[in-house]
């Protein structure tokens, strides 16, 4: 959940000067801020071989962007959906090749319902690559929503892994923070022992993007969706269909297409509450606010 990256320039500001510890010494030239990145800076530069996108921050978690660097490179390697091409990484920088975006006023481009339609496709096809386990893209363990720490470890049954090593910590983190009610910390155990019922029929582990709310997915000036900023994992492919809804912005037509290739199991309406809890939660650890009520609502329905 780290902001809208756009191309849009900061009104027309000076180029600035990356500290060579940020990028590692490499050849850039008319690095300009852009508009988004809520928790980092991003830039565009000029590179040897062309126009780059660069984000950094000023002290990020352990391995931040390398992490995101290999979630960009599973979703990438699986050739379903247009993800930008990781150029390279250093514990404060990322860089990635350049998307072209549509002019501010060019509404038609950003509404295109026929990119709206291929997005929703693109994203069933790659929720159909499956891993053998619920967890990390690779060897390592540590994940991040945002800037929020995730416990990756592979898991063979999803409820272990959504519950015990997602919802619970980061109600625990939560209530410690003063961002919500001690009382959802019952009420939220309370959820560990529902059956089938309540999950619904199993399924395999789908590559997910596991951030996927609007200003994660990119829109391109020749109207292909792009996805950036994942928090990748082998998860459950409801968790980004319930975080497309969260907070909007994405067309009824993405849905549509979706469904069309890939149909949710019965009862994906109702767990829809139980797959936003995480990232409202972590979206209170971030960035405060008031987002504590509607967690509690969640829970409270769900119980």
């Amino acid at each position: 959940m780290v902001g809208r990256w756009c191309a849009r320039i900061r009104g027309v500001p000076e180029p600035v000067t990356l500290p060579a510890d940020v990028v590692s010494d490499r050849s850039l030239a008319s690095v300009t801020p852009i508009s988004g990145g809520s928790i980092s800076q991003v830039f565009r530069a000029q590179s040897p071989d062309g126009p780059i996108f660069v984000k950094t921050m000023d002290d990020p978690p352990v391995d931040f962007f390398a992490r995101e660097a290999a979630g960009l490179t599973a979703l990438r390697a699986t050739g379903a959906i247009p993800v930008p091409r990781v150029l390279w990484h250093t514990p404060l920088a990322l860089a990635l090749e350049w998307i072209d975006h549509p002019d501010e006023g060019n509404a038609a481009s950003v509404s295109n319902a026929e990119g709206a339609e291929v997005f929703g496709a693109d994203l069933a096809a790659l929720h159909a690559h499956h891993g053998e386990a619920f967890g990390t893209v690779d060897s390592r363990t540590r994940g991040y929503l945002g800037s929020v720490p995730l416990d990756l470890r592979a898991r063979e049954h999803w409820p272990q892994v959504y519950l015990e090593q997602r919802v619970m910590p980061l109600v625990r983190q939560t209530v410690a923070a003063n961002g919500l009610d001690p009382a959802a910390l019952a009420v939220a155990e309370a959820l560990t022992g529902r059956g089938e019922a309540f999950w619904g029929p199993s399924e395999p582990p789908s590559l997910v993007h596991g951030d996927l709310w609007h200003g994660n997915r990119v829109v391109g000036s020749d109207g292909r969706h792009w996805l950036v900023d994942p928090s990748a994992h082998y998860g459950h492919r409801e968790l980004d269909l319930a975080l497309m809804r969260l907070f909007g912005g994405f067309s009824e037509a993405t849905f549509s297409a979706y469904m069309e290739v890939s149909p949710l199991s019965p009862g994906w309406q109702e767990r829809t509450d139980l797959y936003q809890l995480a990232p409202l939660l972590a979206n209170i650890l971030m960035h405060g606010g008031s987002a504590g009520r509607r967690v509690m609502e969640r829970l409270t329905r769900l119980a």
